[in-house]
């Protein structure tokens, strides 16, 4: 196994609910991701860590949803962006075919967070690694909500998340009551059309 995703591995814990990647899949992104993120994917599957804080996704089922959140944006033109990752209450992690990690999008706002661009095409797998290595459970445990809300609504499957009812964009309160488990894709839709995408303002 990889030194890298073994450290990941040690930081995170196994994995939940693993799909097998066809190869037609690794095939659809070879020249468009990483090389070292398709050997991932080869090796380990699509999955959710950290009992399911934090997943590694087909950027497939995800393309609407990119969409969506990017019309009328200037990402929309500036790059062909893929879905690879996803946190648990809805953080986006886009890699850019010509600019690597470069976006992420925190979809309980419609805020987002823009990164270096990387400087060369033989940086990528680096690049890759880098982003695998600086992850963290907490970084994704929305106000410390995770640990409660997987107690009161059950483990997440690679299809859901947890999303707040009413939507926090339109009134809701970051509290437990509040959560429920719902569907990703339909749920980051909905979330993509209450406010324009905006840059958070450090």
């Amino acid at each position: 196994m990889d030194g890298i995703f073994s450290i990941f591995l040690e930081e995170f814990g196994g994995p939940v609910d693993r799909q097998q990647v066809p190869e037609s899949s690794i095939e659809r992104y070879r020249g468009k991701l990483p090389g070292k993120l398709l050997e991932y994917w080869a090796e380990h599957g699509w999955s959710g860590y950290g009992n399911g804080i934090f997943w590694i996704v087909n950027p497939q089922e995800y393309e609407g949803v990119v969409a969506s959140w990017l019309e009328g944006t200037p990402f929309e033109s500036c790059d062909n962006y893929h879905l690879i990752a996803r946190g648990a209450f809805g953080d986006l992690y886009l890699w850019g075919e010509a600019t690597g990690y470069s976006l992420k999008i925190t979809s309980l706002y419609s805020r987002c967070v823009i990164n270096d661009p990387v400087a060369s095409a033989g940086e990528m797998d680096g690049e890759l690694q880098s982003f695998i290595l600086s992850r963290n459970p907490d970084s994704n445990n929305f106000e410390d909500l995770f640990g409660s809300a997987r107690k009161k609504l059950g483990t997440l499957r690679h299809d859901e998340m947890y999303g707040f009812v009413p939507a926090l964009m339109l009134g809701g309160s970051e509290t437990l009551a509040n959560l429920e488990k719902v569907k990703a894709v339909e749920h980051l839709m909905i979330l993509s059309q209450l406010a324009e995408l905006e840059p958070y303002n450090f």
